[in-house]
């Protein structure tokens, strides 16, 4: 017994070789890769499409592909760690990426670029929980705060940076070097990591040939994940439950998530440990990371849009509005994680959901005439929040749980994230296409002929276009037709700036609303871990 507790003892008190800062950035380089992949090819879908010869939602396959395989490999990803030990498993991620995107580059058809990018998301699935894991177990519980930090900046930059990225990269060079850029990053990454990553010592790997594989809840979980993936992707595009696909599709998704839930809670030996969600805290920090990847993605989707299809913006000119941003998570986020160490990580939360609540009700003001600097602010004041809250939620998740638990808690972390994410993109799609639909029919009641300013207005556009204003100079019949295309237009213009507000109202009321859910965090006791409940 005595040996016993000195094993133990050793075991809680390993830290690793090597400095621990040097392995969080060399663990973070290969995520921020990852990361950056699942926006950096969306602006070269039109590249991609007529360089393949492939139609515009054929190579939307592209998208949808990779973020369905990373959907089903993230909550795998600690069942498979166990089993082949987490070095080698984060390796063998990095390497299936770094080869894939390698294939990518090269792919003669759009059916090869869809196997090689399925994968890519296979490999990159495993990457972001194996590096919250190793993050997580190189740190002491006061110090990763810090440490989540430097994860914070690639996960929450990335999503920002990859469309302006992805369009400079096709526009100078070929959508192929969107795949190409990870390979010299890929094998950077891979010399760091075999280096300087070591398991820890109460990291027990299994043996494959004692290990009873519950095939069932894999397929299961595979089916769920994937179709869901797919309905989120693809359901503003069908009309989503006017199509018998997306019907089909929610059908069997609901069914299999349903029965893994079951299946997965009475298995002795599952390939998901939902039996963490009875920690409170961990089921708290999962609700509140799936509403941040919901904010974050869905917010970073509607102002790009918004700068390049109302104001007329460039895509590097929006890029540019967007950047501050992240200079500001930049500096935020080692502050996150200092004051984590000083203060209750929900006074830290309360702070980040209000800023965040407060940016997004801030855009509810943009017009057609706002200008550059108080787009850029806005982006500001959002991205300060997100640093308040992307660090504490992670921190709070892990403290809360023992050690050998942080692979399973890591892989269900990141999918609440990117399943939030999905969520999120198909709701301001969707909701921008049905408000803009909406107040264009209400603005289209008010042009009538009995309308006397209406009827002003297109007197004065009829006689501009008649005298060649706009360097037109039609007759009387072509003048009226110019005069209600651009009242047409006009429409069209303010009922999609009406949705836009709607979209960005509705998420600072979601996030206001969360505020609620930081108190069901434990407090924090002496030495940075959270009482468990």
């Amino acid at each position: 017994m005595g040996a016993a507790a000195i094993t133990m003892n050793d075991a809680a008190a390993w830290r690793p070789a090597v400095n621990p800062w040097i392995i969080a950035l060399a663990v973070t380089l290969a995520t921020f890769m990852e990361v950056l992949d699942t926006s950096i090819a969306n602006v070269a879908l039109p590249h991609i499409a007529g360089s393949l010869s492939a139609g515009q939602d054929e190579s939307t396959w592209v998208l949808t592909s990779y973020l369905v395989s990373n959907a089903i490999v993230l909550p795998l990803s600690g069942w498979l760690s166990s089993i082949m030990g987490r070095k080698r498993f984060y390796m063998s991620c990095v390497a299936l990426f770094t080869i894939s995107s390698f294939l990518c580059g090269f792919a003669p058809n759009l059916a090869m670029l869809i196997v090689f990018r399925i994968l890519q998301g296979a490999g990159g699935g495993g990457l972001q929980p194996s590096e919250q894991a190793i993050l997580a177990d190189t740190f002491a519980p006061a110090k990763r705060g810090m440490a989540f930090a430097v994860y914070g900046i690639a996960v929450v930059m990335a999503p920002a940076i990859g469309p302006t990225l992805g369009g400079w990269i096709t526009d100078n060079f070929s959508w192929r070097w969107i795949f190409f850029v990870n390979i010299p990053v890929g094998i950077l990454s891979l010399l760091l990591t075999s280096r300087l990553i070591q398991d820890p010592p109460y990291f027990k790997r299994r043996k494959l040939s004692e290990t009873r594989i519950d095939y069932t809840g894999l397929g299961f979980v595979a089916l769920g994940l994937g179709t869901l993936q797919v309905i989120l992707d693809k359901g503003q595009r069908e009309d989503w439950f006017e199509s018998h696909f997306i019907v089909l599709l929610s059908v069997i998704s609901a069914a299999s998530l349903i029965f893994v839930v079951f299946w997965e809670w009475k298995h002795k030996d599952p390939i998901i440990d939902l039996h963490l969600f009875r920690e409170r805290t961990f089921a708290a920090a999962n609700f509140l990371m799936f509403m941040l990847g919901f904010a974050l993605l869905g917010s970073t989707l509607l102002l790009p849009l918004f700068m390049q299809t109302l104001l007329g913006y460039t895509a590097e000119l929006s890029g540019l509005a967007l950047s501050p941003g992240g200079f500001a998570i930049m500096v935020a986020m080692p502050i996150v994680g200092f004051l984590l160490s000083r203060y209750n990580p929900r006074w830290l939360m309360l702070f980040g959901l209000t800023m965040l609540s407060f940016s997004l009700f801030h855009m509810t003001t943009f017009d057609l005439g706002v200008d550059f600097h108080t787009v850029m602010m806005a982006r500001v004041y959002q991205a300060v929040g997100l640093a308040f809250l992307f660090v504490p939620i992670n921190t709070a998740a892990y403290s809360s749980l023992p050690r050998e638990k942080n692979n399973a808690a890591s892989g269900l972390m990141n999918l609440a994230r990117n399943i939030g994410g999905s969520f999120g993109i198909s709701f301001v799609t969707t909701g921008l296409a049905r408000r803009a639909q909406f107040h264009q029919v209400r603005l289209v009641e008010k042009l009538n002929a009995a309308n006397p300013q209406f009827q002003s207005v297109l007197h004065g556009m009829t006689g501009t276009f008649s005298g060649g204003g706009f360097g037109t100079g039609s007759g009387p019949g072509s003048a009226l037709q110019h005069a209600y295309a651009m009242m047409q237009a006009n429409v069209i213009q303010q009922a999609t700036m009406l949705a836009y507000i709607d979209n960005f109202w509705v998420l600072g009321v979601v996030i206001a609303c969360l505020i609620p859910c930081v108190f069901l965090i434990n407090k924090p006791k002496k030495g940075g871990e959270i009482v468990a409940h």
